[in-house]
């Protein structure tokens, strides 16, 4: 294919090179490559098709939670190609490959559940699922972003970026991380 019918996210981003380093979430983030991440919710009423989403539309979807833009798909894919701006600006590199880094940072391998055993519950660590452990890490970056924009001048979209790439470095300063680290520890002592 060449360099002029390439398709690339936003007309600038190019999906080549990109590549997921963990293997138990390779099959659910979707590095399909689209013009504009809007499916239009095709995937819904079919078991496990929201692996097929691309990776920038569940990120998209995760920042249309109740709020300020429930419901606004283009104004979160406008803040969505803002960031990516930003983390260009920063980091020099793609900033699909810098979200996909930042997402395998941010997803917990382990949670914990609660277990009813004759009427005492206790708490017991299990394994999460690769489909929840990205559903988790996508909720992450968003909720971090959301909450450093909160009563703050900077905007959203300098927000996520900042929390993408400080994920993306695996920094203690990311909310993500932070969520991550603090499941992880309550699971090792439910062990």
């Amino acid at each position: 294919m060449s360099e002029k019918d390439e398709i690339k996210l936003f007309g600038r981003w190019s999906y080549e090179g990109v590549e997921v380093k963990d293997p138990s979430l390779k099959s659910y983030i979707c590095l399909r490559p689209v013009f504009y991440a809007r499916t239009g919710g095709r995937h819904e009423h079919r078991p496990f098709a929201k692996a097929n989403v691309p990776i920038v539309e569940r990120l998209a979807n995760q920042l249309m939670r109740p709020g300020r833009n429930a419901g606004l798909k283009v104004k979160a894919l406008n803040i969505i190609r803002n960031a990516f701006e930003i983390i260009h600006l920063k980091t020099g590199e793609n900033p699909l490959q810098v979200l996909v880094r930042a997402v395998e940072n941010a997803a917990p391998c382990e949670d914990v559940t609660r277990v009813a055993y004759g009427g005492i519950v206790y708490h017991r660590a299990v394994d999460v699922s690769p489909s929840r452990r990205l559903d988790l890490a996508l909720r992450y970056l968003v909720e971090g972003a959301r909450l450093k924009a909160f009563s703050n001048p900077r905007t959203i979209d300098e927000c996520l970026a900042d929390e993408i790439i400080k994920a993306a470095e695996g920094s203690q300063d990311s909310y993500a991380i932070q969520r991550r680290d603090e499941l992880e520890r309550i699971a090792l002592a439910s062990r």
